[in-house]
């Protein structure tokens, strides 16, 4: 892979909130933590500056965690929500953190697909 975990996330952060623009102005720290072989590199990412660091995130609210080869193969195929959403229910990608944080972002989530599915069928 040419590019850094660090140039990946910050795409995949960008991409998930073109998808979902009602979380741009959440103010969040969470942390990353991707398993390679025999490694973890872990990360830290703020909102809403999208501000992504090699560091341990001690004050995250919300903290994901994946192999590296599955975050690669997500963002390298541009995942959108419904693959992002299978990669959670599969436990290929796991979210740990406040209940309160972890209910908002599912329910914003949630209501954006329910936009996206109402645009399509107008159409």
């Amino acid at each position: 892979m040419t590019e850094d975990a660090t140039t990946l996330i910050e795409r995949a952060l960008r991409a998930f909130l073109e998808e979902v623009p009602a979380l741009r102005q959440m103010s969040l720290v969470v942390g990353v933590d991707l398993h390679g072989r025999g490694d973890t590199q872990q990360f830290r990412v703020e909102l809403p500056q999208v501000s992504v660091r090699r560091e341990i995130a001690s004050d995250a609210r919300v903290h994901l965690e994946m192999r590296r080869d599955v975050f690669n193969d997500l963002v390298s195929h541009g995942a959108k929500i419904p693959q992002w959403r299978d990669a959670f229910e599969h436990g290929r990608v796991k979210a740990t953190g406040v209940d309160q944080y972890m209910k908002l972002i599912v329910n914003v989530v949630e209501r954006q697909e329910e936009r996206n599915r109402t645009r399509r069928a107008r159409h």
